[in-house]
């Protein structure tokens, strides 16, 4: 429905269209004015035809006149009423059958209408059948929604917590990163130390070792000769032999220690190479004392000397028929 449309704008338009000689028809002035619905304006000229009748009656009321002048005016008032009714009847034919046509029209267009309604009832159907289909799916998901919404408040509530333990990490990462980095400070220079103290070691150790050879190979060189001066001798030296035999098992006692020694110092050395490389972090396994290594090598060098004094009395024994027979 248009609007904006009053009566005195179809007023005014009817009249224009009636001052040209045509009747004024609702498409007409529809025309005229250039908006307005079918029913508005059709009202509106309802309206319009009973104020043109009032209108016309008033007109017919004229002042008092001459009879003739009267009798003139009345003539041609009836001479054109009577061509307006001719005409009116003319264009009213006119619109009638016009009317048939537009009513044959909507005749056609109400069938056509009328399949299109069967045709959107269809559609409704199933639009309905849709809708409840819909409702239900609706229904469903907003009951998903609804365990959705809780699951997400609990998601957000854990990773509040989360978020709270996270920060507490962080901070206790920095606190770890801080101390670590302190401690790895420490633990270079510690390191730098020890690689130091240990290479000192390992250098005084190398020396003793060397030291220590030496004086073994010296000491097995003076045994050896003993023994060929032992040997030598024995047959002419009795009386010696114990004496002999005496500096002989003090000497090997005293080779016998120095490479106890040595061997210890070599155990040493190699557990301060082990410890070197296992770093500072890891907890080095306490070494055994140097002197207990160093009792240790000396039993096994006293067992090794009772042995080899075991053996110069078999000697003896064996080479006293020798020295007898001489």
């Amino acid at each position: 429905m248009a609007r904006g449309i009053t009566q005195d704008q179809v007023n005014a338009a009817a009249d224009a269209i009636l001052a040209t000689g045509e009747n004024p028809t609702v498409e007409k002035v529809r025309t005229a004015l250039g908006t307005g619905s079918p029913n508005t304006v059709t009202r509106m000229l309802e309206v319009w035809r009973t104020a043109l009748g009032q209108r016309l009656q008033q007109a017919q009321a004229l002042p008092e006149l001459p009879s003739a002048v009267g009798q003139a005016m009345r003539e041609v008032w009836r001479l054109a009423t009577e061509s307006a009714h001719a005409t009116a009847l003319t264009r009213l034919s006119d619109e009638r059958a016009a009317l048939e046509d537009d009513r044959r029209h909507l005749a056609d267009e109400r069938t056509r209408w009328t399949a299109a309604l069967d045709d959107a009832a269809a559609v409704v159907t199933q639009a309905q059948t849709k809708q409840q289909l819909a409702e239900h799916a609706c229904a469903t998901l907003d009951g998903q929604l609804q365990d959705s919404h809780a699951l997400r408040a609990d998601i957000v509530q854990q990773r509040d917590r989360l978020q709270g333990r996270c920060d507490e990490l962080m901070a206790e990462l920095a606190r770890l990163q801080a101390e670590y980095s302190r401690r790895e400070a420490g633990v270079a220079e510690e390191r730098i130390r020890r690689d130091a103290h240990v290479q000192a070691v390992e250098d005084r150790a190398h020396r003793e070792v060397d030291h220590a050879r030496q004086e073994s190979r010296a000491l097995q060189q003076q045994v050896s000769a003993l023994q060929q001066e032992h040997d030598r001798t024995l047959a002419t030296e009795i009386q010696q032999r114990e004496h002999l035999q005496q500096m002989l098992r003090e000497l090997e006692q005293r080779a016998a220690l120095h490479e106890g020694r040595a061997a210890a110092l070599e155990v040493a050395l190699a557990v301060k190479k082990a410890q070197s490389a296992r770093g500072a972090k890891a907890p080095a396994a306490k070494p055994r004392s140097t002197r207990a290594q160093s009792a240790e090598a000396a039993g096994r060098t006293r067992k090794s000397s009772s042995l080899s004094n075991r053996s110069p009395a078999r000697g003896r024994k064996t080479s006293r028929p020798r020295n007898g027979g001489t």
